[in-house]
């Protein structure tokens, strides 16, 4: 019988976190780093991520700041070469960089819809991209949870969003294909799918009463999650837990993919 206390644990191992600075990445970052792992805490935003990294270690927990742009293949690769280099090693992805621009469709330029889809979808795939070639070098059972959200399984409605919600429904097919490809190689790869979760990236949508009621009535649960709540999925899906766990896409969503 295996020791429930130790399925979720993460010791010696190495994760990096994109996006990890801040909302979900910097939860997801937070609980890796405690359940034992180095965590490499990769952000646009240096500065943020090298705070971050650093209230991490001062709480006696491994995590290093890494500068990263996932629209930039030689960043990436730069990036998590790095971190192979320093640590020897690479187990686990954190997918999780992520931007909305929330705009009628009429109205979204080009230019806004192209930014979109190089965060949100090619800087996931780039990143997914560089570390399999890790994982596959080193023939590492590695892990891979890449964040889609409930805008990527349902059609939304509240309010137009489409390049949001149009790249993050390629994330769940993207998972999906991935996690076929490389199940024979050991490498599995999963997603979580969040509803409207308390971030900077949402905090517009809960300054809105009338938009705040009308998410609130479409959660069964009543309550929205923070970062914390997604950042417990994402280790569930990067530990042993789920060892049989791949191609999955896991709602954090109180309900509202279930109706």
């Amino acid at each position: 019988m295996q020791d429930p206390s130790r399925l979720l644990r993460l010791d010696g191992e190495v994760a990096i976190v994109t996006g990890g600075a801040r909302g979900i990445g910097a939860a997801a970052s937070a609980l890796l780093a405690a359940a034992g792992a180095i965590v490499v805490v990769a952000d646009r935003d240096e500065a943020a991520a090298r705070a971050h990294a650093d209230d991490l270690r001062g709480k006696g927990l491994a995590a290093h700041p890494a500068a990263l742009d996932v629209t930039d293949e030689a960043s990436v690769a730069a990036t998590f070469a790095a971190a192979r280099a320093a640590h020897g090693r690479l187990d686990i992805l954190v997918n999780n960089a992520g931007i909305a621009l929330r705009r009628p469709t009429t109205e979204l330029a080009r230019a806004d819809w192209d930014k979109v889809v190089a965060v949100n979808l090619t800087g996931v795939f780039l990143c997914a991209q560089a570390a399999a070639r890790i994982m596959l070098a080193d023939a590492a059972a590695g892990r891979i949870v890449n964040t889609a959200s409930i805008m990527g399984l349902s059609g939304g409605g509240l309010y137009p969003n489409i390049s949001y919600q149009a790249t993050k429904g390629a994330v769940v097919n993207l998972t999906r294909a991935l996690a076929v490809e490389w199940a024979a190689n050991g490498i599995r790869v999963n997603a979580v799918a969040p509803t409207w979760v308390k971030t900077e990236l949402t905090r517009p949508l809960f300054e809105s009463p009338d938009l705040r009621a009308r998410m609130e009535a479409v959660t069964p649960l009543g309550r929205f999650p923070d970062p914390e709540d997604v950042a417990a999925s994402i280790l569930f899906l990067a530990s042993r837990a789920s060892s049989l766990v791949t191609g999955h896409v896991l709602a954090v969503d109180g309900g509202f993919l279930a109706q």
